[in-house]
């Protein structure tokens, strides 16, 4: 197996686990923004209002975006499981 090939697995590992978490890092992001500015507006700081919301988005997006994750996961284990003799041999 040479450089370019460990180069392009490489790649591609770390690119399906962006395209997985992406919408979920970005969902929590939204999330957080949103709860910040209110916190600004009506001047409340606490500090634990703003994690029980991104939570509760965070497992949302799991519950709907969950089979598309996973089709995803198994789709690259599943490539990685077939090409297994290509890269060890």
């Amino acid at each position: 197996m040479n450089a370019e090939a460990v180069i392009a697995l490489a790649e591609k590992g770390v690119f399906t686990t962006l395209i997985v978490a992406g919408p979920i890092l970005l969902l929590a992001l939204i999330v957080g923004l949103a709860v910040s500015i209110f916190q600004a507006t009506t001047q409340i700081q606490e500090q634990t209002l703003a994690f029980i919301p991104k939570i509760v988005a965070v497992l949302v997006g799991i519950v709907f975006m969950g089979p598309w994750m996973l089709s995803r996961l198994l789709s690259y284990a599943t490539e990685i499981f077939q090409n297994l003799t290509r890269f060890v041999g």
